[in-house]
């Protein structure tokens, strides 16, 4: 893999006609220890959210020991890069031969489910192979409702009266049994957990049996960029996001419970970046190379604002516009679907042109995991940048509406040990 002290120095020395990521072990690794400490129980990466083998031996190297599974080939990518990692499966709806695989060739031990026909695929693997129950934790996904970018309640999670029946039969066949659940993608209000935290409580109250833990799974935010027109709340940062959590989980007796957690877009953001090249100017629109079938579905939502900055190609000696002035640009993929446009503009200087290069910043969660084969276009080189994204600015040239998080002042939570 080569390597470049920036995404400006990588754009400037290889002048690629196709995306280029830059990889930021340095920042994967720092976020990845930062939310270990911040976070008192167990950290299980969400794979699903980057499961390259370079990202997943970082994440690895920086003491994570749990991963967050969702299909046989995340087994795998996990047990390739760190085999002696617990891998958690909290996908509740599985094929029998995958729950067979995870159970039988994995020595997963931990999954989650919301109905009962999944209990009973479940149990008729326990029992066909011989293993303990006891061994075997189930934890009952609870459905919640929320504010976050990308809301997860719609697809899982038992109501409350289906998950008390559910935890109470889990509990009279001898496995042991937890709750668990996910308020969504991006989550910037605290209020989401303390709604589901809310449920959990009352789940637990009427249930009344031992539980093994509380994983309250994933949805803490990364920064992304900002709209220069207006002022936007500030996203939470990780520590004092995890500090409010913590008061609410005492408040709903959940302090004696070992806890878990499935962080995912909060470790892999800010870790890479992608340079794409302008194919074409037509006035406010810029035709890029990459699109939302590449790495910028997150854009095309319309929930997240990408940060992104200039970086001119020396190449052009005479430029229109004004390059201290800043205006938004309607982004177009490079696909032949006109579908492909990116919801939200980019704010680059007016002198921006045909052949100059664009880096496009903190992408590391989803772009991907989704980017697809459409069109004949897939995105796949890859480098090595020392410097994190928006630490290489150079006035308006280097524009980037980074929202940054403020300093950590919440300590971090106490809570009993990892289950």
């Amino acid at each position: 893999m080569q390597r470049f002290a920036s995404g400006r120095e990588a754009a400037l020395a290889l002048r690629p006609d196709h995306p280029v990521y830059c990889f930021r072990p340095s920042v994967l690794y720092a976020d990845t220890r930062a939310f270990l400490k911040a976070f008192p129980g167990k950290t299980a990466y969400a794979v699903k959210t980057n499961g390259e083998p370079m990202v997943l031996e970082t994440i690895a190297a920086a003491g994570v020991t749990a991963f967050d599974v969702a299909s046989p080939a995340e087994f795998e990518a996990v047990a390739a890069v760190a085999p002696k990692a617990e891998q958690l499966y909290m996908h509740p709806v599985k094929a029998q031969a995958d729950i067979r695989l995870a159970l039988e060739g994995f020595g997963i031990r931990t999954l989650s489910l919301d109905h009962p026909v999944e209990f009973d695929k479940i149990q008729r693997i326990v029992q066909a192979f011989d293993i303990d129950p006891g061994e075997v934790s189930l934890f009952v996904r609870l459905q919640t409702r929320g504010a976050a970018a990308y809301e997860l309640s719609k697809k899982f999670g038992a109501a409350p009266r289906e998950a008390v029946e559910l935890v109470q039969r889990i509990d009279r066949q001898g496995f042991r049994v937890g709750l668990c659940f996910h308020v969504g993608s991006q989550v910037e209000d605290v209020e989401t957990y303390d709604a589901a935290l809310k449920v959990a409580a009352q789940v637990r109250a009427q249930a009344g049996v031992a539980l093994v833990g509380l994983d309250i799974g994933g949805g803490f935010p990364a920064p992304y960029g900002r709209d220069p027109r207006g002022a936007q709340r500030p996203v939470p940062d990780p520590v004092s996001l995890i500090g409010e959590i913590g008061a609410d989980l005492r408040r709903h007796g959940f302090g004696d419970l070992p806890l878990v957690a499935e962080p995912g877009r909060v470790i892999v953001a800010r870790s890479l970046s992608v340079i794409v090249r302008v194919l074409l100017r037509d006035g406010k629109r810029l035709y890029i190379n990459d699109g939302i079938w590449g790495s910028l579905s997150d854009s095309w939502t319309g929930k997240i604002t990408l940060p992104a900055r200039l970086i001119p190609d020396p190449a052009r000696k005479r430029r229109t516009g004004d390059p201290n002035r800043l205006d938004d640009f309607r982004i177009c993929g490079v696909t032949c679907d006109s579908v492909d446009i990116l919801s939200r503009p980019f704010w680059l200087p007016e002198s921006v042109d045909t052949g100059d290069f664009i880096e496009i910043g903190h992408i590391g969660a989803y772009s991907l995991s989704l980017r697809t084969r459409f069109n004949g276009f897939y995105p796949d080189t890859i480098v090595e940048v020392e410097h994190p994204f928006e630490d290489d600015r150079d006035g308006l040239e280097g524009f980037a509406n980074v929202e940054t998080w403020g300093e950590a002042t919440v300590e971090p939570v106490s809570g009993t040990e990892a289950v």
